[in-house]
Order: structure tokens, then C-alpha cells, then sequence
């Protein structure tokens, strides 16, 4: 029997009953998933959040998709939420290897099968989560399409650091220092630590406000900086995605104009060669483009939506 988990339900104010659930992924950690049902659902969204994230700041992402006709299953990957942290510092965010993400979603499959959650499945992911769901299409796995924010194809660094970046993810592990934080980042939430005027995620103070209220009132769902482990993890599965074809999944990528968290250019690369895809460019948008201002917001969705619908 899947026991329940903690949702914060005030915080993330998602759609009318919502829950929260405990899943073991098949090497072992505990991983939560949330499912927002919606009366009728024209099919299920995956949800697949970025780097740092958690189910609640989600829950109005679910509530979008609510309102245009979806239920939406989000999780907290390995590492970061309230899902198991690979060290006693819960806010080094590390993986040994991305493939390990890949049995997350394994175990989220396979819940969505045992509690019949409605057909078609659709993803939507955001930032690091674009990394990992475009390895999931790479699998074969069953999403009709795929909606990306802002997918961490390759990760925004200075030319000058990049080869230092991945000796240092190559080596890390080899001396046994996987565990270390990346240099120049270390154990703040960035939404705690950076200002609003200059941050690089959205331009909407409101949404920054509802980002700073979840983890400042449950610290636990906070994460600080990647792991030297994550960090060459990382480098590795976008170098091996990068060397092959898209899938033929029919797909729609958002990206802001203002983007400055991952590597823009490998997203161009990618749309230009995704037959069933198309590159959207929101004009002033940073990186969080399902939290930026509502014009934004309200286009991102329904672009989505048409999306599944046309794929449903």
C-alpha cells in the first residue's frame, strides 16, 4: 500500500484535492509524488520539475492545467523536496549519475498505472527536468508529447570554465569528492539569498514572493548549490543527449528572451532539428517561464494545452 506524504497545501494552492504520497524508486531512495486530479481529464501531465524544486511550487502550474482540462502527477526527484538527500548537509543537491533520475520516473510510471490515472500522458518539464524528460523520449516511454521550459541542454557557465568544469566532475569522484559543493556556489537557497530586482528567474514579484513564502515556511524543501558529482553528471548526459536525434514525439520548447541560467544555444540546436517541435520565444521572460507575469504565464499554458489536446 502507497503511504501518504506531507502536501503543503496552503502554499502551494493547487486545484481542490490534491495528495501527496511516499514512492521507492527501485535502487532504493523514498521519492514523493503529488497528483492533482481533475474531474473528466482529458489526460495526465508529468510533471518534472528543475534543479532546487519541489511539488508545491507547482501547485498553480497544476491549477493552469486544472482549468484547461488536465490532471497533473509532479515529483520530487531524488535529492531535493522532501525526497530522500544523498548527505547529511540536505542542501548539496547531488546525483551520482543522471540515470538514476531515470528510475524516478520508472516509479512514477508505475504508480500512474496502479491508480488507473487518465490517458493519454503528457510531460511538461522545467530546466533540469528538460534534461531528464528528453532522456525519458529518448527511452520510448509512453508521453504522447512534451511542453519544456527553458530545458537544461547544456548548462551556462564562461568558455573559460567550462573544461575546468568537467575535469572537475570527471575527477571529483575519483578522490572521493563528489559531495563537495560546485565552486562558486555553496549552501544559500537562491531565493532566499538573491533580491528581486536582481534575479534571474522571473520578472513577476508576485511569483517570486509565492517561491520565498514555500521555503521559507518549510525549510526542508529548500536545496543550495550542486554537488562537484552532480555537477559532472550533469555535463555528461547533456554532451550524450546532445549527440542524438530527436525523438519524434511532437514537442513545443518556451524559452525567455532573458534566459541566463541554462545554455541557450544547444536549445536552438535542438528545435531547429525537432521535426514534431517547435521553439517559442517569450520576449523579456527569464528562465521560469510558467512563473513569470500572467501574459507569459497564460501563454505558456494554453500553448501547452493546444499541445496535448491536438495529441490527446
Amino acid at each position: 500500500m502507497t503511504e501518504t506524504a506531507p502536501l503543503f497545501e496552503d502554499l502551494a494552492e493547487g486545484p481542490p484535492g490534491g495528495r501527496a504520497l511516499w514512492l521507492r524508486a527501485a535502487d532504493g531512495p523514498r521519492l514523493r509524488a503529488a497528483i492533482w486530479g481533475v474531474e473528466g481529464a482529458k489526460g495526465t501531465v508529468f510533471l518534472f520539475p528543475g534543479r532546487t524544486e519541489y511539488i508545491e511550487k507547482y501547485g498553480r502550474a497544476a491549477a493552469d492545467l486544472a482549468a484547461r482540462g488536465y490532471a497533473t502527477l509532479v515529483v520530487d526527484w531524488r535529492g531535493q523536496g522532501l525526497a530522500d538527500r544523498a548527505y547529511r548537509d540536505r542542501l548539496i543537491g547531488h546525483v551520482e549519475d543522471f540515470n538514476d533520475y531515470q528510475r524516478d520516473i520508472d516509479a512514477l510510471l508505475a504508480f500512474a498505472a496502479a491508480e488507473g490515472l487518465p490517458r493519454p500522458f503528457h510531460l511538461l518539464c522545467h530546466s533540469m527536468g528538460g534534461c531528464i524528460g528528453l532522456r525519458a523520449l529518448m527511452r520510448g516511454l509512453p508521453f504522447a508529447s512534451a511542453a519544456f521550459s527553458a530545458p537544461m541542454w547544456g548548462i551556462s557557465m564562461a568558455a573559460w570554465s567550462r573544461p575546468i568544469a568537467h575535469v572537475l566532475g570527471r575527477l571529483a569522484p575519483l578522490i572521493g569528492q563528489a559531495h563537495r559543493y560546485a565552486p562558486g556556489t555553496g549552501g544559500q537557497t537562491y531565493v532566499l539569498a538573491a533580491p528581486f530586482q536582481d534575479n534571474v528567474l522571473t520578472t513577476d514579484p508576485e511569483m517570486w514572493d509565492y517561491m520565498r513564502r514555500q521555503v521559507s515556511a518549510h525549510p526542508d524543501l529548500a536545496l543550495g548549490g550542486p554537488s562537484l558529482g552532480w555537477l559532472g553528471a550533469a555535463l555528461r548526459e547533456c554532451a550524450a543527449l546532445s549527440a542524438m536525434a530527436a525523438p519524434a514525439t511532437p514537442a513545443v520548447t518556451a524559452l525567455g528572451t532573458a534566459e541566463k541560467v541554462v545554455d541557450v544555444p544547444p536549445i536552438h540546436l535542438r528545435m531547429a532539428g525537432w521535426r514534431n517541435g517547435r521553439l517559442d520565444l517569450y520576449h523579456g521572460a527569464e528562465h521560469e517561464v510558467p512563473m513569470e507575469v500572467p501574459p507569459h504565464r497564460t501563454r505558456f499554458f494554453d500553448s501547452a494545452a493546444a499541445l496535448f489536446s491536438a495529441n490527446g
